[in-house]
């Protein structure tokens, strides 16, 4: 092969950027080159870290920088606002590349089986995130009524959720919230927001910087049940082999044992609470009904059969988050996940030709942004191996300029990096009229005019 090796990208999030870099990184990049197209359904790229990620998380936002420099790259082009499979499909894909990566995420709520779970009030936490991040897809407002709040979950989701409730609009407007999310906050009425989890305080995934940033507001007062300091022989395991686990345990066990303060808002952290029920009236929340749970020395839990009704006007579940279903790709319904082989995805038990996943389409969603570099080595490895065995077969049209114009035939109005630059400038200078860093643009139209897609 005299051309470089052709590769298309669907999902510029960190999982498909990191792809990017692999290949980039690769012996092939040498000799004969590659290629490489980002497809992205956002005007803008970077996935979760722009439509995930709290707005009060500069330090996690930072990770953008390093991501820019790879998208920076001459050998890789962005096509954002493009649609899979409705502006391109799988079959247009292989027509134009040698290998299509998919690197989609997860942007939905996973499911909790539970009653009530459908009552006015009870809310998805990503549904949430994505308001306060200024997702386009989502409404442009956001009931935030309740005076007391649930958050169901122990990631750092639940948290993120929970700081975003618990602060004061004024506190998050010095970072990048649009205006709407800031007026909506203006209006939010919580004064206490209660986070559960069903094991202890060992068992909790939370972040120990994370955990930690909850107490750095000087209008969150953060309050740990003494009764829930509690450990097993699982638990005393955890706290020895996992340090970030202790981490979070001893910040746990300092807050449990200090006075309460007299800062506004309270946020509780409660663990052995699982929750079973959501319970109402005239179809609103109007409590959270939790099992009290106990250790059973494997660190892991089981009910007592004592229950507490915890007077709740909303509820959020902070359980996990899912992936769509990938249209002509096999796919698992129990993990949300697309069935592979260390990234060749696999349909019956045969090998997809040239079709790839990674990140978390491929793992589900866990582990942080870091976790999703091996998983890209992973599966980018595989490429080149079936490339070099022949196991890739020739493309139809693989010149470059033949993707621009199969998405012109189709009227995509599609973005690219020269239009992110656009955009970036337009958003920063929105920000400094206000003495702000950026305001995010909010509007899929407007992101497509700052573009000049």
């Amino acid at each position: 092969m005299t051309r470089p090796v052709r590769v298309a990208i669907v999902g510029a999030g960190p999982a498909g950027i990191y792809a990017a870099d692999a290949l980039l990184k690769s012996e092939v990049c040498q000799d004969p080159g590659v290629s490489i197209d980002l497809f992205e359904r956002m005007p803008a790229p970077f996935g979760l870290i722009r439509y995930g990620v709290a707005p009060d998380h500069p330090r996690i936002k930072g990770i953008v920088k390093a991501l820019h420099q790879v998208l920076d790259k001459p050998q890789i082009r962005l096509f954002g606002n493009v649609s899979y499979p409705h502006d391109i499909g799988l079959d247009d894909l292989r027509s134009f590349y040698d290998a299509v990566i998919f690197s989609t995420g997860a942007e939905a709520d996973r499911a909790l089986d539970i009653p009530g779970i459908e009552l006015d009030g009870s809310y998805g936490a990503a549904e949430f995130v994505s308001w306060y991040d200024g997702h386009p897809e989502v409404p442009r407002t956001w009931p935030l009524t309740a005076e007391k709040v649930a958050v169901l979950g122990v990631g750092n989701v639940a948290l993120d959720v929970a700081r975003v409730l618990a602060k004061t609009a004024d506190e998050l407007l010095p970072t990048e919230i649009p205006d709407n999310v800031y007026q909506g906050l203006k209006e939010n009425k919580a004064l206490e927001v209660h986070v559960f989890g069903r094991r202890g305080p060992a068992q909790a995934k939370f972040s120990p910087m994370e955990l930690r940033e909850l107490d750095h507001s000087p209008n969150i007062e953060v309050i740990v049940n003494p009764e829930d300091i509690d450990y097993d022989e699982g638990s005393i395991a955890t706290r020895r082999e996992n340090k970030q686990a202790n981490m979070v345990a001893q910040t746990l066990e300092n807050w449990a044992i200090r006075d309460t303060g007299d800062r506004p808002h309270k946020l509780f952290l409660h663990f052995f609470e699982s929750p079973v029920e959501i319970l109402g009236e005239d179809g609103k929340v109007t409590a959270l009904r939790t099992e009290r749970t106990e250790l059973d020395g494997t660190g892991n839990v089981r009910g007592t059969g004592r229950f507490t009704d915890w007077d709740m006007q909303s509820v959020y579940r902070a359980v996990g988050y899912y992936s769509e279903e990938l249209p002509k790709l096999p796919f698992d319904v129990t993990s949300g996940t697309v069935p592979h082989e260390a990234g060749r995805v696999i349909a019956g038990n045969e090998h997809m030709t040239s079709v790839y996943v990674t990140g978390w389409i491929k793992r589900g969603p866990i582990g942080l942004i870091g976790h999703t570099k091996g998983d890209a080595n992973e599966t980018v490895a595989c490429v080149l191996e079936d490339r070099a065995a022949g196991r890739l077969p020739e493309p139809a049209t693989p010149a470059p300029e033949a993707v621009e114009a199969f998405l012109q035939d189709r009227g995509v109005r599609y973005t690219t990096w020269e239009g992110w630059h656009k955009l970036d400038a337009h958003e920063q200078a929105l920000g400094a009229a206000q003495g702000r860093e950026r305001i995010k643009v909010v509007e899929r139209e407007g992101m497509l005019d700052a573009s000049g897609a």
